[in-house]
């Protein structure tokens, strides 16, 4: 695999806490080789968060990763009772994503041909590398501590075999996305070992707006 020359612009900030310039410098170390697995990359967010209930003392620390670049999102987060070592171990799972895009990419060029591009890739760049969280997004619905946020994104219709490699490389349970072949709104979810299930949404025959 070839490496490339373009730099990578790593971007690190904390929520609920202030992180050291020795953390900072120590994120710049572990990811200035993140390339070299030959996918393009233009930035990879770093967000860590501290959990405030002591009780979760073992997940004290969340480190979310987040890579950019020229084709789909890839992202891997951990949780740690350190944050140096949710680092560790977040980095570890990106390594393998990142890893298992390339190799992916290189059989595809080995068959001949250029798969069709995984459109949801800036929707969920979107969702995974916002500035702001989600207080921005409108309130739907809110009652005692229960609070629902809208956000709405722009997406084309993808294959379900886009939509299920879009969600390995973000490390979700689930994606949503529209289906090119039924038109439909559909899910494809995580179910045991390295089963997957779908999921779609269809109007039932007579069905009518729910009064509010």
């Amino acid at each position: 695999m070839t490496t490339t020359n373009v730099p990578v612009d790593i971007v690190v900030r904390g929520r609920h806490l202030d992180l050291s310039q020795r953390f900072r410098d120590h994120v710049g170390d572990k990811l200035g080789r993140i390339d070299r697995f030959g996918i393009v990359l233009s930035r990879v967010d770093v967000e860590v968060t501290k959990e405030p209930n002591p009780r979760q003392s073992d997940r004290a620390f969340e480190v979310e990763l987040t890579c950019v670049g020229r084709g789909p999102v890839i992202r891997a987060e951990a949780s740690a009772a350190d944050k140096y070592a949710a680092l560790d171990l977040a980095y570890g799972r990106l390594e393998e994503r990142l890893r298992r895009a390339a190799e992916r990419r290189t059989t595809r060029n080995r068959r001949g041909g250029t798969a069709p591009r995984v459109e949801v890739e800036q929707v969920v760049a979107d969702e995974a590398i916002a500035e702001a969280d989600d207080t921005e997004a409108d309130v739907v619905y809110e009652e005692g501590p229960i609070v629902v946020r809208d956000k709405t994104h722009p997406s084309r219709p993808m294959t379900v075999a886009e939509a299920l490699h879009a969600l390995e490389l973000v490390g979700h349970d689930f994606f949503l996305f529209h289906d090119v072949d039924s038109g439909l709104p559909t899910v494809v979810y995580k179910r045991r070992g390295y089963d997957y299930g779908l999921l779609r949404i269809t109007l039932s025959e007579g069905a009518t707006e729910v009064a509010s």
